[in-house]
């Protein structure tokens, strides 16, 4: 298993100014992990395609560190900026990032196809939306592959995360070099069974990002959930993201599909609970090692 950490483990720390993605890489070199993802949602600064010294300067710290920068992770919203009139802006904005992840060194590039908090409000919206996103995914895979990489969508947020619509995304676009990036807890938030939903997923998996969450089946008080960093899930269940490992997800079940399917991509941790960062990554990493060896 090719074992390693997304930089947004690090977000609270990095927004309370106490790091930045330099530190990233020297934080995440001494847990001993595999590789590193950056990430540029909990980046802080400025993006990386506007710093293209500073992504040298994070590709140089990775070398001298022996850290290999596997993927390379970005927002996109092709629906809003159709909308706007102004689709081609943000494809433009999207090619600025892959030729930020070849100075990275990163050879695969996750991007978002609309917002994370955006739901359809209908069946027809929703293939409306479906068809819109499938040129501009094209059009970034085939500029990807102009420069050695490739690209991804994940399951992620509202819309874009069911298994069967992100599976149907990736045959639409039919390009060799897109596929997914399957993160195991997301699944959680359109309420779908994340087992059934991975295992579903490994066929197109190129990253698995491992996960966990603690489940609430209602979000309902007591105190004010959202403020203590509960999200509600499509069917009204809470989620608290929590160290993999110590929260509610079958995670056992999950890396047993995981390591039953021959998956040999990297597999990364990514940590967004109320914990500490650096002992949350840690204990991350330990427990998802642990799981690998009892799933052989």
């Amino acid at each position: 298993m090719q074992l390693g950490v997304s930089s947004y483990s690090y977000a609270s720390t990095i927004a309370a100014g106490g790091l930045d993605l330099l530190g990233v890489v020297d934080r995440v070199a001494a847990t001993g992990a595999d590789h590193l993802e950056i990430a540029q949602a909990g980046a802080g600064g400025p993006d990386l395609p506007d710093d293209p010294a500073l992504a040298d300067a994070i590709a140089a710290r990775a070398a001298a560190r022996g850290l290999p920068l596997t993927s390379y992770v970005i927002a996109a919203d092709f629906r809003t900026a159709h909308e706007a009139g102004d689709l081609e802006s943000e494809v433009q904005r999207v090619f600025g990032h892959l030729e930020a992840a070849r100075r990275l060194g990163a050879q695969r590039v996750r991007h978002d196809v609309v917002a994370w908090a955006w739901r359809e409000t209908s069946e027809a919206e929703a293939r409306e939306v479906a068809e819109l996103v499938v040129g501009p995914c094209q059009r970034v895979a085939d500029r990807a592959a102009e420069l050695g990489l490739a690209t991804m969508v994940e399951n992620h947020g509202f819309f874009m995360n069911d298994p069967a619509r992100v599976q149907a995304l990736v045959a639409a676009v039919d390009r060799p070099n897109f596929s997914t990036l399957v993160d195991v807890g997301n699944f959680l938030c359109v309420d779908a069974d994340p087992l059934a939903a991975v295992r579903a997923s490994l066929p197109t998996a190129s990253v698995v990002h491992l996960k966990d969450f603690r489940v609430r089946p209602q979000l309902e008080p007591p105190g004010d959930p959202a403020a203590e960093g509960w999200l509600r899930t499509v069917g009204g269940a809470g989620l608290l993201g929590s160290v993999v490992g110590e929260g509610d997800l079958p995670l056992a079940a999950i890396v047993r599909e995981v390591r039953a399917s021959g998956f040999d991509g990297p597999v990364t941790i990514e940590f967004e609970g109320p914990e500490d960062d650096d002992a949350a990554v840690a204990a991350g990493l330990a427990h998802a090692r642990q799981l690998w060896a009892e799933a052989a």
